[in-house]
C-alpha cells in the first residue's frame, strides 16, 4: 500500500528532532502522533515553534514516549511504500526517532512522493492505447500539473496528518488525471 507520510521538527539545525509525525495511506487510514522528546533531545527553535505551532511544554504533557511512536511506525508502516514531500528531511527525523528509540535507522525507508506519481501515472498510462512515448509526455505533463497544483496550496500546514492528506490528495488527483487521459476518445 501507498502511505504519505511527513514530520514536523523543534528545528532545522543538527541538533533538532521530530516532534510529531502523521501518515496517510490510500486505503483511507491515517495515524498522528505529537512526540515526547528522547533525553538530549532539547534544541528548540522559537521560529519553527511559530511555524508549526506547537509547544515545547505541548510535547511533554501530550506526547507520546519518542519509542513508543517509533515502534508503532514500525508495526503499521513495515512493508508499505512510503513517501514524502521533502524525504531528505523527514528521512533524517525518521532516522533519528528510530535510532533514539535503539531501532535501525533504516528499518522504514522513504521516497519523494513525485515518484508515487510518476509510477501511478505510467501504470495507468500503459493500459492506453498511447504509444510508450506519448505515455511518457502525458505522465510528465501531469506532474507538472501537480506540481503548479502544489504551488497553488500555497504553504503547507506544518501539521504532520494535515501534510500527509495534502500529498495524498494531490497522488490521487494524478491518478484520476491519468485515468481520464487513458480512455479511448469516443
Amino acid at each position: 500500500m501507498i502511505v504519505f507520510l511527513d514530520f514536523e521538527a523543534s528545528g532545522l539545525g543538527k541538533r533538532g528532532f521530530p516532534i510529531e509525525v502523521g501518515w496517510v495511506g490510500e486505503d483511507g487510514m491515517e495515524e498522528g502522533h505529537l512526540i515526547r522528546p528522547a533525553p538530549g533531545w532539547d534544541e528548540w527553535d522559537a521560529q519553527a515553534e511559530r511555524i508549526h505551532g506547537i509547544t515545547r511544554d505541548r510535547l511533554l504533557r501530550e506526547g507520546a514516549p519518542h519509542d513508543a511512536v517509533a515502534r508503532r511506525m514500525l508495526d503499521v508502516l513495515s512493508g508499505h511504500q512510503l513517501f514524502a514531500s521533502a524525504p531528505s528531511w523527514d528521512g533524517q527525523w525518521l532516522s533519528k526517532l528510530l535510532r533514539a528509540a535503539g531501532l535501525p535507522r533504516h528499518a522504514l525507508r522513504l521516497r519523494d512522493t513525485e515518484e508515487a506519481q510518476r509510477a501511478t501515472a505510467l501504470a495507468v498510462l500503459e493500459r492506453s492505447s498511447m504509444t510508450a512515448e506519448a505515455q511518457a509526455q502525458q505522465a510528465e505533463a501531469l506532474l507538472q500539473a501537480a506540481r503548479a497544483a502544489k504551488e497553488r496550496q500555497g504553504t503547507p500546514t506544518h501539521r504532520a496528518v494535515e501534510d500527509a492528506r495534502q500529498e495524498l490528495r494531490l497522488w490521487q488527483s494524478v491518478r484520476r488525471q491519468a485515468e481520464q487521459a487513458a480512455r479511448p476518445l469516443a
